[in-house]
């Protein structure tokens, strides 16, 4: 026979809906609950935030530290491979400079022994000032720049005007507070030079462009791309050994010279009065053209 499931069902049914009403009322009860405590006592309710964290943050330390333990080991490795790089490449520079610095020893135990043996005097003790460069008064015809430092700084016409580099000019005229700088590519601007490697003799000639050029230079004179080029110390002008530039182009055009110093993007110039008197002032001229002076 069937069995009769009929009652069973009609008393599950009210049970199970008794159950899900309590259920939704206690949970109800608890988050008014939960609310009116949090309102009605903060302290409480931060104690046991801080209380639950303080227990939790030892587990979060362990889990983190193999984490950061890894990540250590790593950063140590790539250093310890970076440093052996380095140690490397510095011990690989410092033979280099130490074969240097036997050639230096040699060189200048040389120039101390011929200085002896030819009674040489050493230059006098230079003077000099640093200016900022202020303008820049270059035209069609003229190569010059304008720096902040004049006669009240004891700058005077005929003073080198070098950079880092090398020789950038000299200083054509000086103002109270300011002075202009002729610059070796200019048009006037002669400038007696040597070729380091031969000690050939030539004139620097500026014409205008960035790279001035070389002429009055003999005719079987050993010279190259790359060859460098310094004042000769001839002239009064300048002295000697002030670098210059080196040789770019041998053809047609002559022979040009790359200098070593730029006036693009300058900001400081060195000023430098070497004693010497082999440049004659534009006062000078005037008032030796004015009596009939030769």
């Amino acid at each position: 026979m069937p069995e009769n499931t009929g009652p069973k069902v009609r008393t599950a049914a009210p049970l199970r809906g008794f159950a899900q009403r309590c259920v939704l009322l206690f949970l109800l009860s608890a988050s008014i609950g939960l609310l009116m405590l949090g309102r009605m006592d903060t302290t409480l309710l931060e104690e046991a935030r801080i209380a639950l964290t303080d227990s939790t943050a030892p587990i979060l330390e362990a889990l983190s530290r193999p984490a950061a333990t890894i990540s250590d080991i790593v950063g140590n490795v790539r250093e310890l491979t970076n440093l052996r790089q380095d140690n490397l490449a510095l011990k690989a520079e410092n033979a280099r400079l130490l074969q240097w610095q036997q050639v230096a020893r040699t060189l200048l135990a040389e120039n101390d022994q011929l200085r002896t043996l030819m009674n040489f005097t050493s230059d006098a003790v230079v003077k000099s000032v640093v200016g900022r460069v202020i303008g820049d008064t270059s035209g069609p015809f003229i190569r010059s720049l304008l720096v902040n430092a004049g006669l009240r700084e004891g700058v005077k016409p005929g003073h080198a005007a070098v950079t880092a580099g090398g020789l950038l000019g000299r200083v054509a005229s000086a103002g109270e507070r300011s002075s202009r700088i002729l610059l070796i590519s200019d048009l006037n601007s002669r400038i007696p030079v040597l070729i380091e490697s031969t000690r050939a003799r030539a004139m620097l000639t500026g014409d205008n462009t960035r790279r001035p050029r070389l002429t009055f230079f003999s005719a079987n004179i050993e010279i190259g791309i790359g060859s460098r080029i310094a004042t000769s110390g001839h002239g009064g002008m300048f002295p000697t050994g002030i670098a210059i530039g080196t040789v770019t182009e041998i053809g047609d055009a002559g022979i040009r010279i790359e200098p070593f110093s730029s006036p693009d993007q300058l900001e400081y110039v060195r000023l430098v009065d070497f004693g010497l008197n082999g440049i004659i002032s534009e006062k000078q001229t005037s008032q030796s053209q004015r009596f009939g002076t030769p």
